[in-house]
């Protein structure tokens, strides 16, 4: 109950504490992953950001990029697609760019800002420390594709991170999380959204709405 007092008391004006940054890609295999990872940070009482909140079209995306790092205390780097494109023949940066950016702000920024925290996701254990040797040395959290193994090292991670003793146990927040999943073509559907294409906005709306007065 704890988690669920904070989520509704920021949800509105999410507070640097309680905002996680989830850098992540945004394509259709992904997808189940990345909704479980929001819906995890929704159910431990946290803020999920991505960049897929901005529906500007004139605004930098470097420049959403910034703000949401620098107003994030937390941050999920997953760099389970950072290998090469089918269609490109080419890795994508994105993620690891966005890790730099993000670990750049916590060595060198304010002191407010040298108090972020993050974890590195890894579809693959040690796929990761290949793809950028740099990070040899810093512990990656593998989730083997799997949104319930996700669900596992954010969960775990935020506890950790945050100090915070109220979390909800992993078992508890899958079980949420599939209970979520099989109600949310009924609620897409009564909120007048299409259920299989979901804004980021859409989702975290009707998963804080389920999980205040669904559960």
């Amino acid at each position: 109950m704890a988690g669920r007092s904070k989520r509704m008391a920021t949800s509105r004006s999410p507070q640097f504490a309680d905002c996680v940054f989830i850098n992540c890609p945004f394509d259709a295999e992904y997808w189940p992953i990345f909704e479980a990872i929001v819906f995890c940070i929704l159910d431990c009482g946290f803020t999920p950001r991505s960049a897929l909140e901005f529906t500007d079209s004139g605004e930098v995306r470097i420049h959403r990029l910034r703000d949401l790092i620098r107003s994030s205390k937390y941050a999920i780097h997953d760099l389970s697609r950072v290998e090469l494109s089918y269609s490109s023949g080419m890795p994508r940066f994105n993620m690891p760019f966005e890790l730099g950016l993000d670990l750049g702000a916590r060595w060198f920024g304010p002191r407010r800002l040298q108090s972020k925290r993050c974890l590195v996701l890894e579809g693959r254990q040690y796929a990761g420390h290949k793809a950028l040797s740099d990070i040899a040395g810093q512990e990656l959290s593998h989730h083997g594709n799997s949104p319930t193994n996700a669900i596992k090292s954010v969960r775990d991670w935020l506890q950790g991170a945050s100090e915070r003793k109220t979390l909800p146990g992993p078992a508890s927040i899958n079980a949420r999380f599939a209970a979520f999943s099989g109600a949310l073509p009924e609620l897409a559907t009564n909120a007048g959204v299409d259920r299989h294409r979901l804004s980021f906005i859409d989702y975290v709306n009707l998963a804080e709405g389920w999980l205040r007065f669904g559960v």
